[in-house]
């Protein structure tokens, strides 16, 4: 027997992967959103998301999109979150929940708490699940099944809203935890953003060679390079934003993969074996680490 709905009107802000994955999920449950509400910026997306039948409303005005739901979730890129506020904060209805999916949660506080109406929950979350790809179409129902989504409500948020989002995070298969955004900040500085910008440099770096370098290294390219680019062809508008908007964690964390990887450098260069070891141990281990958790 299917438990009773979380919600009566579910509204995504933002259709893409994330978004369209979770309504994904809320249409097979069907113990998430008694109506699930999706809203976009293009006709294409909109047209796009009616012939997937993943929403049984499409809306294309934000404002309109948001009226009588009592749980919206943005969804889309963290630098557009302070202008989206902007349209709809007039129209939460009291009671609402307030949640998004945001990689960075300091600037979603800064951006969202000022504008929030009285009556209505704030409730930061972060699914730590995606992929390289983007749009409705990249969406699927299992991608936060044994995944974490880190919940980061500030202090004094009403306990029952806190409790319905953790519960539709655990529906769709997630795994929860509760931290400060700084201290999320910080962490997902170093397990997600500087990887990407790691990624994003090394591709720029291989662009930029000599024309006959650039093609072998297309052609001959191994597991490692092919992985990071992977990476680097994930979505732009997304990162550019994750990176501005979590400047000094990344920054912080940037600093201390330079010295890192200085110390790795000197020892190359002046043949110190057992600090190359070390190091290729100790990467060793963290993955290992990675697959006991099943986060591999």
């Amino acid at each position: 027997m299917t438990a009773e709905p979380l919600f009566q009107r579910l509204c995504l802000i933002g259709i893409g992967l994330i978004g369209s994955s979770i309504a994904r999920v809320a249409q097979e449950r069907g113990d998430i959103a008694k109506v699930v509400v999706a809203c976009a910026r293009t006709g294409a997306t909109l047209d796009r998301v009616r012939d997937l039948g993943i929403a049984d409303v499409v809306e294309s005005d934000p404002a309109e999109a948001v009226k009588g739901a009592d749980c919206v979730i943005l969804c889309v890129p963290v630098g557009a979150y302070a202008g989206v506020m902007a349209q709809i904060a007039p129209h939460l209805e009291p009671g609402c929940i307030l949640t998004d999916v945001g990689s960075t949660k300091g600037s979603v506080i800064r951006d969202l708490r000022p504008l929030l109406p009285a009556g209505v929950h704030l409730v930061p979350a972060h699914p730590m699940a995606g992929t390289e790809h983007s749009g409705p179409d990249a969406g699927f129902s299992t991608l936060f099944q044994g995944r974490y989504c880190i919940m980061t409500p500030p202090e004094g948020t009403d306990p029952a809203a806190i409790a319905k989002v953790r519960t539709l995070w655990e529906r769709a298969g997630s795994m929860i935890e509760t931290m400060d955004p700084i201290t999320h900040d910080k962490v997902v500085a170093i397990v997600s953003h500087l990887p990407h910008l790691i990624a994003f440099t090394i591709c720029g770096t291989a662009d930029d060679l000599a024309q006959e370098t650039r093609e072998a290294v297309l052609k001959f390219a191994a597991s490692g390079f092919r992985d990071f680019t992977r990476i680097a062809s994930s979505d732009v508008d997304m990162w550019r934003d994750i990176f501005l908007n979590n400047r000094e964690a990344l920054l912080e964390m940037l600093a201390r993969f330079t010295e890192d990887s200085q110390a790795m450098a000197r020892a190359v260069r002046y043949g110190e074996a057992e600090f190359i070891e070390d190091r290729i141990r100790r990467g060793r281990k963290i993955r290992g680490g990675l697959i006991e958790r099943k986060q591999a």
